[in-house]
């Protein structure tokens, strides 16, 4: 049996998916299945209960997937090792973000550390949030990136970055002139927000609700900070985002940022990453650059080159 089959196996079991399993390893389906029958027949137990319509695996199959998980890191690290020794940084990183981090926040880091580090090829999807803890879970990603993050099993999460929100509105409108405004004076405006299963708009609801003034209904909602942003230069209302994510508007005038007062408007970002995960020397790097932003991330990514 080869440690190819192993990997198999694991991505099977993360994805619950015999095709998304062929997809991951470039095989058939029907390659996936004889994989595991020749698994079952070599170890000559059951590994996968097919008494039930849902996938589920047996006590056997439990412990198979524990034990080649273990078997991957190790065989994973390895190779790292052997790069580390041979002071090689090079390979691919994938990363699975959503929108607003992966336009306005990534990019800057990516310029800074593709200009260090020229022979690594980082691979950015862009994902809604749940999908993000999904793709570290079935292992189709190195490292995600999310707001509001949240430790989940089998997955670590460090903050890495607390990003301002701030009141955004079109030139036009009756705050665009306003330095600073408190919620209260924000609930008299029409709002635009994110759908209610977005992070962000669970957090701008909690702040609303903390201020007493939780009957603050948006007038539209979307899933992206973009079609947010766009609605509010047309002036439909006001909105509440990431100071990150209008700097581009604010300088050439098409949206205006206004400061919020009276408590803590903030998002915590992010690092995600599957537990036991064994690094390469690449994204060893990527990472200890994302963990040093909180703490003046501009002197330490000048010092990388």
């Amino acid at each position: 049996m080869q440690i190819e089959s192993l990997k198999v196996f694991c991505d099977l079991v993360a994805t619950k998916s015999f095709s998304k399993a062929a997809q991951m390893n470039f095989i058939t389906q029907s390659a996936v299945s004889q994989q595991i029958r020749t698994m079952e027949e070599r170890f000559g137990v059951p590994l996968i209960e097919r008494t039930s319509k849902k996938f589920n695996l047996t006590r056997e199959g439990e412990l198979l997937n524990d034990r080649s998980w273990k078997i991957l890191h190790l065989y994973d690290g390895l190779h790292n090792e052997f790069k580390e020794l041979n002071n090689i940084i090079a390979g691919c990183i994938r990363v699975a973000t959503v929108y607003s981090i992966g336009l306005h926040e990534l990019p800057h880091y990516l310029r800074v550390f593709l200009k260090n580090y020229p022979e690594v090829n980082v691979h950015v999807e862009y994902r809604r949030n749940n999908q993000v803890y999904d793709d570290i879970l079935e292992g189709t990603v190195d490292i995600g990136l999310v707001a509001f993050p949240v430790a989940k099993k089998n997955i670590k999460m460090e903050i890495f970055k607390n990003d301002r929100l701030v009141l955004i509105t079109s030139p036009n409108h009756a705050l665009a002139n306003k330095e600073e405004v408190e919620l209260e004076g924000v609930a008299m405006h029409k709002l635009v927000g994110f759908d209610a299963d977005i992070p962000t708009r669970k957090a701008i609801d909690k702040f609303f609700e903390d201020a007493s003034l939780p009957n603050v209904t948006p007038v539209m909602e979307f899933d992206n900070v973009e079609t947010v942003k766009r609605a509010v230069e047309i002036d439909v209302g006001v909105s509440i985002v990431p100071h990150a994510t209008v700097e581009q508007e604010v300088r050439n005038g098409s949206l205006r940022a206004i400061e919020l007062t009276g408590g803590d408007f903030s998002r915590p970002l992010g690092i995600l990453y599957r537990s036991g995960r064994i690094f390469s020397p690449a994204i060893k790097r990527f990472l200890e650059m994302l963990r040093e932003s909180g703490n003046g991330a501009e002197t330490v990514l000048q010092e990388v080159s």
